[in-house]
């Protein structure tokens, strides 16, 4: 399951944030830049507020000198806090940093924040795993110039993910996250999505947390269940189905209606390496979750062209079939879709249109079959 990481600047709002069922309370100052360091005061303050309820993480401004750096971790620990984010830079020397501070990676569950916006080197992940860090996290470091998917695709958010997971790190999402990018966000399966805008009136950072936006986000990501917050989930689950609440039988149709991209298809030797114009219609049934004017009530259009994109960038397809087969799967991941139906038409083969249209539904029975109970969780101590 992914985990809600709201920032917080006071005990104020860490009391809204755990009345609201933030996952995770974490210490930041806004007022200070994308990771902005609370006074250790205050960090305290907040640690003995939260008593254990739920993990706390904190922020260090990583100072130029690796043994300064060190000391100013060994406080922010001995604060009491779970988790300790800092900026890893992306300068010549951010190997030794990694390497000086592995010995207190033994001993608290480190995280290393890369920025989408500052060209950020996954290369550095297996240095991270190597030397014990808990996770990597990436953030924006310039608030006000755009969000996370401004400056990266679902599709390169995915493989971020997929590279902590495959190297046993834990990942975070953030970045001046908006509401509607929480179920587009939600198919890349990182452990955690942060939020600190978003969860402010008018979606200002440096505002006071406003308990109603805080709630928004909250119901937008599945809250888990049966455990306290956990280090990493078992994602053999992903495709967990969604199971009709009663009395819910109201159904929108979600449609995305000819959208054209070039695509590299087909069987025949003369059409690689080169693309072809392929249009898709796509429908999706959708539960309605109820009637308010906010993003709890729909399903986003956006997460079917993110879909899309997503199968046509792992390059050369051979058939329109598989096209249509792998965007009604991914579609019908999200819970809340009954059925979909998927139309995916040539356009430069014949005068007209060639192509297949299918249907695929959700069976109830399976649908039960993967709810999250099964999830294999391991909890923070």
């Amino acid at each position: 399951m992914t985990l809600m990481l709201a920032s917080v600047l006071s005990r104020e709002e860490a009391e809204i944030a755990l009345a609201r069922g933030a996952d995770i309370i974490d210490c930041k100052a806004p007022s200070r830049g994308a990771l902005g360091a609370l006074p250790l005061t205050r960090v305290a303050e907040i640690v003995a507020f939260v008593d254990g309820r739920r993990p706390v993480s904190a922020v260090v401004e990583l100072p130029h000198d690796v043994a300064h750096a060190l000391g100013a971790f060994e406080e922010i620990v001995a604060a009491g806090v779970d988790y300790v984010k800092f900026a890893l830079p992306a300068t010549p020397d951010a190997g030794e940093i990694v390497e000086a501070l592995a010995p207190l990676a033994a001993r608290t569950r480190l995280v290393a924040v890369l920025f989408a916006d500052l060209g950020p080197d996954f290369e550095c992940l297996p240095a991270l795993a190597a030397a014990g860090f808990h996770g990597a996290m990436l953030d924006t470091a310039h608030k006000g110039k755009g969000r996370l998917i401004d400056f990266m695709s679902i599709d390169a958010l995915c493989e971020f993910v997929a590279r902590c997971r495959a190297l046993g790190l834990a990942s975070g999402l953030a970045g001046a996250l908006e509401p509607p990018d929480v179920p587009r966000l939600l198919v890349a399966g990182a452990d955690v999505l942060g939020f600190r805008g978003a969860l402010c009136a008018e979606g200002d950072r440096r505002g006071a947390l406003d308990a109603r936006a805080t709630a928004l986000i909250r119901d937008l990501i599945p809250a888990q269940r049966g455990a306290e917050a956990p280090l990493h989930a078992d994602w053999s689950f992903i495709g967990r189905g969604y199971v009709e609440p009663p009395g819910a039988n109201d159904t929108d149709c979600v449609f995305l209606k000819d959208y054209v991209a070039p695509v590299e298809i087909g069987a025949y030797a003369f059409e690689h390496g080169h693309t072809q114009r392929v249009r898709f219609n796509v429908e999706a049934e959708v539960t309605r979750a109820n009637g308010d004017d906010d993003m709890r009530s729909v399903f986003s259009y956006d997460v079917i062209m993110d879909a899309i994109k997503m199968i046509l960038a792992g390059g050369h397809i051979e058939v329109v079939e598989t096209i249509a087969e792998r965007l009604a799967e991914s579609v019908l991941l999200h819970e809340r879709v009954r059925s979909v139906t998927v139309q995916v038409e040539k356009l430069d083969v014949a005068p007209g249109a060639v192509g297949v249209r299918i249907r695929r539904e959700r069976a109830h029975q399976d649908a039960r079959r993967l709810q999250p109970a099964p999830l294999r969780l391991h909890a923070v101590k």
